[in-house]
Protein backbone atom coordinates (compact mmCIF):
# COMPACT_ATOMS: atom_id res chain seq x y z
CA UNK A 1 0.00 0.00 0.00
CA UNK A 2 1.11 3.62 -0.88
CA UNK A 3 1.73 5.90 2.46
CA UNK A 4 -0.14 9.51 2.48
CA UNK A 5 3.10 11.05 2.73
CA UNK A 6 4.59 9.33 -0.76
CA UNK A 7 0.89 9.90 -2.34
CA UNK A 8 1.75 13.51 -1.45
CA UNK A 9 5.56 13.10 -2.76
CA UNK A 10 4.09 11.78 -6.19
CA UNK A 11 1.78 14.34 -6.55
CA UNK A 12 3.85 17.34 -6.19
CA UNK A 13 7.64 15.57 -7.61
CA UNK A 14 6.32 12.69 -9.73
CA UNK A 15 6.37 12.09 -13.65
CA UNK A 16 3.86 14.57 -15.15
CA UNK A 17 1.51 11.74 -15.95
CA UNK A 18 0.80 11.02 -12.09
CA UNK A 19 1.11 14.83 -11.32
CA UNK A 20 -1.91 15.33 -13.93
CA UNK A 21 -3.80 12.56 -12.34
CA UNK A 22 -7.70 13.58 -13.07
CA UNK A 23 -8.97 14.27 -9.14
CA UNK A 24 -12.65 14.58 -9.89
CA UNK A 25 -14.97 13.55 -12.76
CA UNK A 26 -15.15 16.57 -14.41
CA UNK A 27 -11.74 16.23 -14.89
CA UNK A 28 -11.39 13.07 -16.27
CA UNK A 29 -11.46 12.48 -19.83
CA UNK A 30 -12.56 9.61 -22.35
CA UNK A 31 -15.02 6.49 -21.59
CA UNK A 32 -17.95 8.27 -22.45
CA UNK A 33 -19.80 5.84 -23.26
CA UNK A 34 -19.69 4.29 -19.57
CA UNK A 35 -19.30 7.69 -17.96
CA UNK A 36 -21.21 9.88 -19.94
CA UNK A 37 -24.18 11.78 -17.63
CA UNK A 38 -27.18 8.95 -17.18
CA UNK A 39 -24.48 6.29 -18.02
CA UNK A 40 -24.32 3.08 -15.54
CA UNK A 41 -21.08 3.94 -14.33
CA UNK A 42 -21.61 7.69 -13.79
CA UNK A 43 -24.76 6.83 -12.10
CA UNK A 44 -23.36 4.60 -9.69
CA UNK A 45 -20.27 6.35 -8.90
CA UNK A 46 -22.58 9.91 -8.24
CA UNK A 47 -25.19 7.99 -6.09
CA UNK A 48 -22.36 6.52 -4.25
CA UNK A 49 -24.62 3.19 -4.29
CA UNK A 50 -20.89 1.48 -4.97
CA UNK A 51 -20.50 -2.60 -6.47
CA UNK A 52 -17.80 -4.54 -6.96
CA UNK A 53 -16.27 -4.09 -10.38
CA UNK A 54 -13.76 -4.94 -12.98
CA UNK A 55 -12.36 -1.90 -14.95
CA UNK A 56 -11.09 -3.42 -18.44
CA UNK A 57 -9.00 -1.66 -20.74
CA UNK A 58 -5.67 -0.84 -22.36
CA UNK A 59 -2.86 1.31 -20.50
CA UNK A 60 -3.06 5.03 -20.13
CA UNK A 61 -6.74 4.80 -20.22
CA UNK A 62 -7.81 5.93 -16.59
CA UNK A 63 -8.64 2.82 -14.59
CA UNK A 64 -6.12 3.61 -11.63
CA UNK A 65 -7.09 7.44 -11.72
CA UNK A 66 -10.94 6.60 -11.69
CA UNK A 67 -10.57 4.35 -8.02
CA UNK A 68 -9.23 6.98 -6.79
CA UNK A 69 -11.80 9.46 -8.08
CA UNK A 70 -14.71 6.91 -7.06
CA UNK A 71 -12.74 6.61 -3.57
CA UNK A 72 -12.56 10.67 -3.31
CA UNK A 73 -16.40 10.85 -4.21
CA UNK A 74 -17.42 8.14 -1.33
CA UNK A 75 -18.04 7.99 2.28
CA UNK A 76 -16.33 4.23 1.71
CA UNK A 77 -12.79 4.44 3.18
CA UNK A 78 -10.20 2.97 0.60
CA UNK A 79 -7.45 0.56 -0.01
CA UNK A 80 -4.95 0.16 -2.69
CA UNK A 81 -3.12 -3.10 -3.23
CA UNK A 82 -0.72 -4.46 -6.71
CA UNK A 83 -0.98 -7.89 -7.93
CA UNK A 84 2.61 -7.89 -8.33
CA UNK A 85 3.29 -7.22 -5.37
CA UNK A 86 0.64 -8.43 -2.84
CA UNK A 87 -0.08 -12.05 -1.69
CA UNK A 88 -3.09 -13.46 -0.34
CA UNK A 89 -1.76 -12.37 3.56
CA UNK A 90 -2.31 -8.75 2.17
CA UNK A 91 -6.03 -9.58 1.12
CA UNK A 92 -6.53 -10.97 4.03
CA UNK A 93 -5.53 -8.21 6.60
CA UNK A 94 -7.70 -5.50 4.19
CA UNK A 95 -10.49 -7.83 4.78
CA UNK A 96 -10.11 -8.21 8.00
CA UNK A 97 -9.95 -4.16 8.59
CA UNK A 98 -12.90 -3.62 6.50
CA UNK A 99 -15.04 -6.26 8.22
CA UNK A 100 -13.71 -3.87 11.62
CA UNK A 101 -14.21 -0.91 10.15
CA UNK A 102 -18.21 -1.87 8.81
CA UNK A 103 -18.99 -3.38 12.30
CA UNK A 104 -17.60 -0.86 14.60
CA UNK A 105 -17.86 2.59 12.62
CA UNK A 106 -20.73 1.44 10.09
CA UNK A 107 -17.93 2.66 7.37
CA UNK A 108 -17.49 0.51 4.07
CA UNK A 109 -14.11 0.27 2.29
CA UNK A 110 -12.72 -0.12 -1.30
CA UNK A 111 -10.05 -2.53 -1.88
CA UNK A 112 -8.46 -1.66 -5.33
CA UNK A 113 -6.45 -3.94 -6.79
CA UNK A 114 -4.58 -2.67 -9.89
CA UNK A 115 -3.59 -5.92 -12.47
CA UNK A 116 -5.42 -8.03 -10.92
CA UNK A 117 -5.09 -10.51 -13.81
CA UNK A 118 -2.16 -11.46 -11.85
CA UNK A 119 -3.54 -13.57 -9.22
CA UNK A 120 -4.05 -16.59 -9.73
CA UNK A 121 -7.05 -18.67 -9.25
CA UNK A 122 -6.47 -19.31 -5.26
CA UNK A 123 -5.81 -16.00 -4.78
CA UNK A 124 -8.92 -14.63 -6.68
CA UNK A 125 -10.77 -17.38 -4.56
CA UNK A 126 -9.44 -15.44 -1.33
CA UNK A 127 -11.85 -11.95 -2.38
CA UNK A 128 -15.29 -13.81 -2.91
CA UNK A 129 -16.42 -14.48 0.17
CA UNK A 130 -15.75 -11.11 0.87
CA UNK A 131 -17.55 -9.53 -2.39
CA UNK A 132 -20.59 -11.89 -1.68
CA UNK A 133 -21.07 -10.47 1.98
CA UNK A 134 -20.05 -6.81 1.13
CA UNK A 135 -17.38 -6.76 3.33
CA UNK A 136 -15.56 -5.25 0.81
CA UNK A 137 -16.47 -3.00 -2.11
CA UNK A 138 -13.54 -4.74 -4.81
CA UNK A 139 -12.47 -2.76 -7.45
CA UNK A 140 -10.15 -4.29 -9.92
CA UNK A 141 -8.47 -3.14 -13.20
CA UNK A 142 -6.62 -5.19 -15.46
CA UNK A 143 -5.02 -4.73 -19.01
CA UNK A 144 -5.78 -8.57 -20.01
CA UNK A 145 -9.15 -9.97 -21.63
CA UNK A 146 -10.65 -10.63 -17.89
CA UNK A 147 -12.29 -13.67 -19.58
CA UNK A 148 -8.80 -15.06 -20.31
CA UNK A 149 -7.42 -14.34 -16.94
CA UNK A 150 -10.27 -13.82 -14.11
CA UNK A 151 -12.16 -17.06 -12.72
CA UNK A 152 -15.78 -17.25 -13.06
CA UNK A 153 -16.95 -16.70 -9.29
CA UNK A 154 -14.84 -13.54 -10.10
CA UNK A 155 -17.10 -12.02 -12.36
CA UNK A 156 -19.95 -13.31 -11.33
CA UNK A 157 -20.03 -10.85 -8.08
CA UNK A 158 -18.42 -8.15 -10.11
CA UNK A 159 -19.93 -6.38 -13.15
CA UNK A 160 -17.39 -5.26 -16.06
CA UNK A 161 -16.90 -1.97 -17.07
CA UNK A 162 -14.55 -1.63 -20.35
CA UNK A 163 -11.98 1.34 -20.91
CA UNK A 164 -11.22 2.11 -24.70
CA UNK A 165 -8.08 3.67 -25.80
CA UNK A 166 -8.37 7.66 -26.06
CA UNK A 167 -9.08 9.25 -28.79
CA UNK A 168 -5.99 11.80 -30.72
CA UNK A 169 -8.00 14.33 -29.56
CA UNK A 170 -8.15 13.87 -26.07
CA UNK A 171 -4.92 12.94 -25.52
CA UNK A 172 -4.02 16.42 -27.51
CA UNK A 173 -6.36 18.34 -25.05
CA UNK A 174 -4.76 16.72 -22.14
CA UNK A 175 -1.05 18.00 -23.04
CA UNK A 176 -2.86 21.39 -23.56
CA UNK A 177 -3.97 21.24 -19.88
CA UNK A 178 -0.35 20.08 -18.83
CA UNK A 179 1.39 22.97 -20.91
CA UNK A 180 -1.02 25.46 -18.71
CA UNK A 181 -1.41 24.09 -15.46
CA UNK A 182 1.40 26.25 -12.89
CA UNK A 183 0.37 23.80 -10.30
CA UNK A 184 0.51 20.44 -10.98
CA UNK A 185 1.36 20.18 -15.03
CA UNK A 186 4.32 22.52 -16.75
CA UNK A 187 2.94 25.94 -16.93
CA UNK A 188 5.44 27.87 -14.31
CA UNK A 189 7.84 26.44 -16.73
CA UNK A 190 5.84 28.38 -19.35
CA UNK A 191 7.50 26.34 -22.67
CA UNK A 192 7.21 27.05 -26.33
CA UNK A 193 5.62 24.47 -28.42
CA UNK A 194 6.11 24.72 -32.04
CA UNK A 195 2.95 23.61 -34.54
CA UNK A 196 2.54 19.71 -34.64
CA UNK A 197 4.07 18.61 -31.52
CA UNK A 198 1.26 18.15 -29.64
CA UNK A 199 -0.90 15.98 -32.22
CA UNK A 200 2.59 14.06 -32.85
CA UNK A 201 2.52 13.30 -29.29
CA UNK A 202 -0.76 12.35 -29.78
CA UNK A 203 -0.62 10.13 -32.62
CA UNK A 204 2.36 8.43 -31.51
CA UNK A 205 0.93 7.46 -27.98
CA UNK A 206 -1.87 4.67 -29.11
CA UNK A 207 -4.25 5.99 -27.25
CA UNK A 208 -2.25 5.63 -23.80
CA UNK A 209 -2.41 9.24 -22.17
CA UNK A 210 0.26 8.09 -19.52
CA UNK A 211 2.87 7.76 -22.74
CA UNK A 212 1.92 11.33 -24.58
CA UNK A 213 2.57 13.26 -20.85
CA UNK A 214 5.79 11.51 -20.39
CA UNK A 215 7.14 12.13 -23.74
CA UNK A 216 5.78 15.96 -23.50
CA UNK A 217 8.03 16.47 -19.95
CA UNK A 218 11.09 14.77 -21.26
CA UNK A 219 11.06 16.95 -24.60
CA UNK A 220 10.31 20.14 -22.49
CA UNK A 221 13.27 18.95 -19.98
CA UNK A 222 15.53 18.74 -22.73
CA UNK A 223 14.60 21.30 -24.91
CA UNK A 224 16.33 23.79 -22.03
CA UNK A 225 16.44 24.96 -18.67
CA UNK A 226 15.04 27.55 -16.32
CA UNK A 227 17.34 30.20 -17.24
CA UNK A 228 16.96 29.77 -21.06
CA UNK A 229 13.31 29.89 -23.16
CA UNK A 230 11.91 26.26 -24.01
CA UNK A 231 11.09 25.92 -26.82
CA UNK A 232 10.03 22.20 -27.95
CA UNK A 233 10.35 21.26 -32.19
CA UNK A 234 9.13 18.67 -33.57
CA UNK A 235 12.76 16.81 -33.58
CA UNK A 236 12.27 16.86 -29.66
CA UNK A 237 9.15 15.53 -29.65
CA UNK A 238 10.38 12.51 -31.62
CA UNK A 239 13.35 11.89 -29.48
CA UNK A 240 11.57 12.18 -26.74
CA UNK A 241 8.88 9.84 -28.29
CA UNK A 242 11.31 7.40 -29.41
CA UNK A 243 10.10 4.03 -31.44
CA UNK A 244 6.57 4.44 -31.53
CA UNK A 245 4.71 1.91 -29.07
CA UNK A 246 3.61 -1.16 -30.90
CA UNK A 247 0.38 -2.45 -29.30
CA UNK A 248 0.89 -5.85 -29.40
CA UNK A 249 0.75 -8.46 -26.70
CA UNK A 250 1.41 -11.98 -28.08
CA UNK A 251 -0.36 -13.72 -24.65
CA UNK A 252 -3.32 -11.66 -24.96
CA UNK A 253 -6.07 -10.22 -26.56
CA UNK A 254 -4.19 -8.45 -29.44
CA UNK A 255 -2.98 -12.02 -30.39
CA UNK A 256 -6.58 -13.29 -30.82
CA UNK A 257 -7.80 -9.81 -32.15
CA UNK A 258 -5.68 -9.30 -34.48
CA UNK A 259 -5.35 -12.60 -35.88
CA UNK A 260 -9.02 -12.39 -36.43
CA UNK A 261 -8.85 -8.64 -37.90
CA UNK A 262 -6.53 -10.28 -40.51
CA UNK A 263 -9.08 -13.59 -41.24
CA UNK A 264 -11.94 -11.25 -41.45
CA UNK A 265 -10.38 -8.80 -43.84
CA UNK A 266 -9.09 -11.76 -45.90
CA UNK A 267 -13.14 -12.96 -45.65
CA UNK A 268 -14.09 -9.19 -47.10
CA UNK A 269 -12.04 -9.47 -49.73
CA UNK A 270 -9.94 -6.30 -48.63
CA UNK A 271 -6.02 -7.12 -49.31
CA UNK A 272 -4.99 -4.10 -47.74
CA UNK A 273 -6.75 -4.30 -44.62
CA UNK A 274 -5.37 -7.96 -44.98
CA UNK A 275 -1.91 -6.59 -45.27
CA UNK A 276 -2.43 -3.83 -42.39
CA UNK A 277 -2.91 -6.29 -40.23
CA UNK A 278 -0.33 -8.61 -40.85
CA UNK A 279 2.05 -6.06 -40.97
CA UNK A 280 1.17 -5.06 -37.23
CA UNK A 281 1.56 -9.08 -36.10
CA UNK A 282 4.80 -8.71 -37.62
CA UNK A 283 5.74 -5.59 -36.19
CA UNK A 284 4.44 -6.60 -32.74
CA UNK A 285 6.96 -9.83 -32.93
CA UNK A 286 4.37 -12.60 -33.65
CA UNK A 287 5.87 -15.92 -34.85
CA UNK A 288 5.30 -16.43 -38.37
CA UNK A 289 4.26 -19.68 -38.09
CA UNK A 290 1.59 -18.45 -36.24
CA UNK A 291 0.52 -16.18 -39.22
CA UNK A 292 0.94 -18.58 -41.66
CA UNK A 293 -1.32 -21.58 -40.00
CA UNK A 294 -3.91 -18.70 -39.71
CA UNK A 295 -3.63 -18.33 -43.55
CA UNK A 296 -3.76 -22.58 -44.60
CA UNK A 297 -7.41 -22.21 -42.12
CA UNK A 298 -8.69 -19.72 -44.05
CA UNK A 299 -8.00 -21.42 -47.54
CA UNK A 300 -9.96 -23.71 -46.76
CA UNK A 301 -12.58 -22.16 -45.07
CA UNK A 302 -12.97 -19.40 -46.36
CA UNK A 303 -12.17 -20.09 -49.85
CA UNK A 304 -12.37 -23.95 -50.25
CA UNK A 305 -13.40 -24.99 -53.25
CA UNK A 306 -13.74 -21.80 -55.06
CA UNK A 307 -10.19 -21.63 -55.78
CA UNK A 308 -8.95 -24.58 -54.84
CA UNK A 309 -5.33 -23.40 -55.56
CA UNK A 310 -5.49 -21.06 -52.48
CA UNK A 311 -5.00 -24.10 -49.97
CA UNK A 312 -1.48 -24.93 -51.78
CA UNK A 313 -0.14 -21.42 -52.12
CA UNK A 314 -1.42 -20.95 -48.26
CA UNK A 315 0.22 -24.64 -47.26
CA UNK A 316 3.43 -23.15 -49.43
CA UNK A 317 3.49 -20.05 -47.83
CA UNK A 318 4.47 -21.50 -44.41
CA UNK A 319 6.69 -24.29 -45.79
CA UNK A 320 8.40 -20.38 -47.46
CA UNK A 321 8.79 -19.41 -43.80
CA UNK A 322 10.00 -22.31 -41.87
CA UNK A 323 12.80 -22.71 -44.75
CA UNK A 324 13.74 -19.01 -44.55
CA UNK A 325 12.36 -16.81 -41.67
CA UNK A 326 11.73 -13.80 -40.99
CA UNK A 327 12.57 -10.93 -42.41
CA UNK A 328 12.38 -12.39 -45.83
CA UNK A 329 9.24 -14.36 -44.64
CA UNK A 330 6.94 -11.56 -44.74
CA UNK A 331 6.91 -11.62 -48.69
CA UNK A 332 5.74 -15.64 -49.45
CA UNK A 333 3.31 -13.90 -46.58
CA UNK A 334 1.92 -11.04 -47.99
CA UNK A 335 1.87 -13.46 -51.30
CA UNK A 336 -0.49 -15.78 -49.67
CA UNK A 337 -2.38 -13.05 -47.80
CA UNK A 338 -3.31 -10.95 -50.91
CA UNK A 339 -3.91 -14.29 -53.21
CA UNK A 340 -6.73 -15.04 -50.52
CA UNK A 341 -8.10 -11.72 -50.01
CA UNK A 342 -8.15 -11.75 -53.96
CA UNK A 343 -9.84 -14.78 -54.77
CA UNK A 344 -13.34 -15.89 -54.67
CA UNK A 345 -14.93 -16.97 -51.74
CA UNK A 346 -17.35 -19.73 -50.53
CA UNK A 347 -17.56 -21.65 -47.20
CA UNK A 348 -19.50 -24.74 -48.38
CA UNK A 349 -16.85 -27.00 -47.61
CA UNK A 350 -16.57 -25.56 -44.19
CA UNK A 351 -20.38 -25.86 -43.89
CA UNK A 352 -20.82 -28.79 -44.96
CA UNK A 353 -18.08 -30.92 -42.26
CA UNK A 354 -19.87 -29.01 -39.59
CA UNK A 355 -23.05 -30.19 -40.68
CA UNK A 356 -21.93 -33.50 -41.12
CA UNK A 357 -20.26 -33.26 -37.65
CA UNK A 358 -24.26 -32.67 -36.51
CA UNK A 359 -25.53 -35.73 -38.24
CA UNK A 360 -22.82 -38.04 -36.59
CA UNK A 361 -23.42 -36.77 -33.50
CA UNK A 362 -27.53 -37.18 -33.57
CA UNK A 363 -27.68 -40.08 -35.73
CA UNK A 364 -27.17 -44.08 -33.88
CA UNK A 365 -23.41 -45.49 -35.14
CA UNK A 366 -24.56 -46.55 -38.64
CA UNK A 367 -22.79 -49.80 -39.94
CA UNK A 368 -20.94 -48.91 -43.38
CA UNK A 369 -23.17 -50.98 -46.20
CA UNK A 370 -21.57 -53.85 -47.29
CA UNK A 371 -20.94 -53.28 -50.70
CA UNK A 372 -18.61 -50.38 -49.29
CA UNK A 373 -16.52 -52.62 -46.88
CA UNK A 374 -12.91 -53.08 -47.33
CA UNK A 375 -12.69 -56.26 -49.89
CA UNK A 376 -8.61 -56.17 -50.97
CA UNK A 377 -7.31 -58.70 -47.63
CA UNK A 378 -7.41 -62.34 -48.04
CA UNK A 379 -10.56 -63.88 -46.73
CA UNK A 380 -13.03 -60.80 -47.46
CA UNK A 381 -14.99 -62.38 -50.14
CA UNK A 382 -15.96 -65.29 -47.56
CA UNK A 383 -17.24 -62.52 -45.84
CA UNK A 384 -18.95 -60.62 -48.44
CA UNK A 385 -17.25 -57.13 -48.25
CA UNK A 386 -17.16 -55.44 -50.98
CA UNK A 387 -19.96 -57.60 -52.66
CA UNK A 388 -22.26 -55.46 -54.69
CA UNK A 389 -20.02 -52.74 -55.43
CA UNK A 390 -19.87 -51.31 -58.79
CA UNK A 391 -16.56 -50.05 -59.94
CA UNK A 392 -17.44 -46.29 -61.86
CA UNK A 393 -14.74 -46.28 -63.81
CA UNK A 394 -16.32 -48.98 -65.82
CA UNK A 395 -18.85 -47.50 -67.07
CA UNK A 396 -19.99 -44.15 -69.41
CA UNK A 397 -18.80 -40.97 -67.68
CA UNK A 398 -17.16 -42.57 -64.86
CA UNK A 399 -20.17 -42.81 -63.01
CA UNK A 400 -22.79 -45.35 -62.15
CA UNK A 401 -25.61 -44.36 -59.57
CA UNK A 402 -25.08 -46.25 -55.92
CA UNK A 403 -25.93 -45.51 -52.50
CA UNK A 404 -23.01 -44.16 -50.60
CA UNK A 405 -24.37 -43.24 -47.20
CA UNK A 406 -25.89 -45.49 -44.80
CA UNK A 407 -29.73 -46.01 -45.05
CA UNK A 408 -30.53 -43.92 -42.07
CA UNK A 409 -28.86 -40.86 -43.96
CA UNK A 410 -29.46 -41.76 -46.90
CA UNK A 411 -30.65 -38.55 -48.69
CA UNK A 412 -28.59 -36.12 -46.19
CA UNK A 413 -27.36 -33.25 -48.37
CA UNK A 414 -24.30 -31.74 -46.60
CA UNK A 415 -22.18 -30.33 -49.29
CA UNK A 416 -23.81 -27.48 -51.07
CA UNK A 417 -21.21 -25.60 -53.93
CA UNK A 418 -22.00 -22.29 -54.69
CA UNK A 419 -21.39 -20.51 -58.63
CA UNK A 420 -18.20 -18.98 -56.69
CA UNK A 421 -15.08 -19.18 -58.86
CA UNK A 422 -14.07 -23.03 -59.51
CA UNK A 423 -17.01 -24.59 -57.34
CA UNK A 424 -19.20 -23.55 -59.78
CA UNK A 425 -17.72 -26.42 -62.32
CA UNK A 426 -18.04 -28.68 -59.45
CA UNK A 427 -21.61 -27.63 -58.95
CA UNK A 428 -22.65 -27.99 -62.87
CA UNK A 429 -21.06 -31.52 -62.31
CA UNK A 430 -22.90 -32.77 -59.39
CA UNK A 431 -26.03 -31.14 -60.75
CA UNK A 432 -25.44 -33.08 -63.85
CA UNK A 433 -25.37 -36.37 -61.68
CA UNK A 434 -28.52 -35.44 -60.18
CA UNK A 435 -30.40 -35.00 -63.46
CA UNK A 436 -29.49 -38.42 -64.26
CA UNK A 437 -30.79 -40.08 -61.71
CA UNK A 438 -34.20 -38.06 -61.70
CA UNK A 439 -34.01 -39.50 -65.03
CA UNK A 440 -33.11 -43.10 -64.49
CA UNK A 441 -35.72 -42.63 -61.23
CA UNK A 442 -38.41 -42.24 -64.02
Amino acid sequence: MISAGLENKIKEEGPLAQRMRPETLEQFTGQEHILGKNKPLYNIITSDKLVSMIFYGPPGTGKTSLAKIIASLSKAEFTQLNAVAAGVKDVRRVIEQARESWSLHNRRMILFIDEIHRFNKAQQDVLLSAIEKGTIIFIGATTENPFFYLTGPLLSRTRLFVFESLQKEEITNLLEKALTDKERGLGKLKPEVDPGVLEYLSGKANGDARVALNALETAVISAGSSEDAIKVTLQEAAEAMQKRLLSYDRQGDDHYDMASALIKSIRGSDPDAALYWMARMIKGGEDPLFIARRLIISASEDIGNADPRALPLAVSAAQAVQMIGLPEGKIPLAQAATYLAGAPKSNASYLAINEALEAVEKEENQPVPRHLKDSSYKGARRLEHGKGYQYPHDYPGHYIEQDYLPPAVKNKKFYRPTGQGMEKEIQEYLEHIEEGKQRDDS
